[in-house]
């Protein structure tokens, strides 16, 4: 229009992992994806940078040090190739945190207070709090008039009841120490819980809803009044159903006899074990790559059969577990790297809940696009909704703009 000139801001999500940072440049208010990408294999042999913007695709190999280095890297780049035109164009940084514990419930505006929380809930997610923390202290000081924003992949699950986040141990485990279930994927779970629900042509807060993340690490979360219910990871993100590498449910006192068994005296070691020598890979002796499973049992790997048997029993067992638990059940949602792109998968879980009522269309199925994948008869519906974390960090970072400048009430934000 003539006369108007829209001043276009640039938000940036980052998910910032031990040797890795993933990205994603976001034009405001449009949602436009300017560019998303990664840096790879950070302080290892063979680093490397990814950036895909306007169909093209940029690649380079070259030592990265470290996560300083890398940063550094990036936003030179999105300058090189014209992305922004300079660094001040970057009004907002949001970081993908994978645990929150019992303080944080939304999204919130990183302070010194904020790092130190998530640097003291560490524990609760060795692997992921220690790595987003490097990434937040990088960009904080490279990027210092950038508005901040962590968002935890815990938050969403704060809505989960007593009755679904507490064990069955002593109740001073809880008091003293936070023994409860936390869960994960939370980003996910509710960006296509929403999705569904437009999908559906229904409120959300009128569903009964299951969403299951699928990929390399695997959680179901049951969706009731518009909020998490239950969900499948727990006190950490190593329970739950079948992961790549992840065992998923264990009985606990396996880790003490298998420590017996293999002259195991450290705890940690045999947590690794079940964290990175599980799941897909460890069943099956091939992969952790579901694709690579499958390929392996349609050519008649006993072992290979057995590891997507139990990966999809386990998916439904938990289906199972929800309907009970939400007394009924509208929609099944699959998301994430599996769910998203394995119609085998789909349609075995599928097969699995026709007694429940759900008539897969497989035709639809096997076209692997967003929307309905059962017939319309079907009693419970069943859909394929591909996430997308980073929008939803970065809706939420309008929305505390928008609390900041007090033009919405920042009381209950976010969820």
């Amino acid at each position: 229009m003539k006369g108007v000139y829209l001043i276009m801001e640039k938000t940036l999500i980052i998910n910032s992992g031990s040797s890795s940072l993933k990205f994603k440049l976001f034009a405001i208010p449009t949602e436009e994806v300017l560019a998303s990408g990664l840096i790879d294999r950070i302080a290892i042999k063979g680093s490397s940078v990814t950036v895909k913007y306007n169909g093209q695709k940029y690649h380079q190999e070259l030592p990265i040090p470290d996560h300083a280095f890398a940063v550094d890297l990036l936003l030179k780049l999105l300058v090189e190739l014209h992305l922004i035109k300079d660094l001040n164009e970057i009004t907002a940084v949001g970081h993908r945190v994978v645990a929150g514990g019992e303080y944080f419930d939304h999204s919130v505006v990183i302070d010194d207070d904020v790092i130190q929380k998530i640097a003291e809930l560490s524990d609760l997610a060795r692997l992921h709090n220690p790595a987003n923390l490097l990434g937040i202290k990088v960009f904080k000081k490279l990027l210092p008039n950038a508005l901040a924003v962590a968002s935890f992949d815990t938050a969403y699950h704060h809505s989960i009841p007593e009755k679904n986040y507490l064990y069955i141990v002593p109740f001073e485990w809880y008091e003293k120490y936070g023994v409860r279930r936390y869960g994960a994927h939370g980003i996910s779970h509710r960006y296509v819980a929403r999705q569904a629900a437009s999908l559906m042509h229904k409120p959300l807060k009128e569903l009964k809803l299951i969403t299951c993340h699928l990929g390399a690490g695997s959680s179901l979360c049951a969706v009731k009044d518009g909020k998490s219910f239950d969900t499948t990871m727990g006190f950490t993100p190593l329970t739950g159903v079948t992961m790549a590498t992840r065992s998923g449910d264990v009985d606990v006192e396996l880790v003490t006899y298998m420590m017996k068994k293999l002259n195991i005296t450290d705890p940690e070691e045999m947590i690794s074990i079940l964290t990175r020598h599980a799941g897909l890979l460890g069943i099956s002796g091939v992969s952790s790559d579901m694709r690579d499973v499958i390929a392996a049992k349609d050519a008649g790997n006993k072992r290979a059969q057995i590891a997507v048997t139990l990966f999809v029993k386990n998916i439904v067992r938990y289906i199972g577990q929800y309907y009970a638990e939400m007394k009924g059940l509208d929609g099944i949602v699959f998301t994430a790297g599996i769910g998203e792109n394995s119609d085998v998968i789909r349609k075995l879980v599928c097969d699995e809940l026709k007694f429940m009522g759900v008539n897969l269309d497989d035709t639809l199925n096997s076209k692997g696009e967003e929307g309905f994948i059962t017939k319309p008869d079907s009693k419970i519906a069943a859909l394929l909704v591909p996430t997308d974390e980073e929008l939803m960090i970065s809706r939420d970072i309008e929305v505390i703009k928008l609390q900041e400048q007090k033009e919405i009430p920042s009381k209950k934000p976010l969820l």
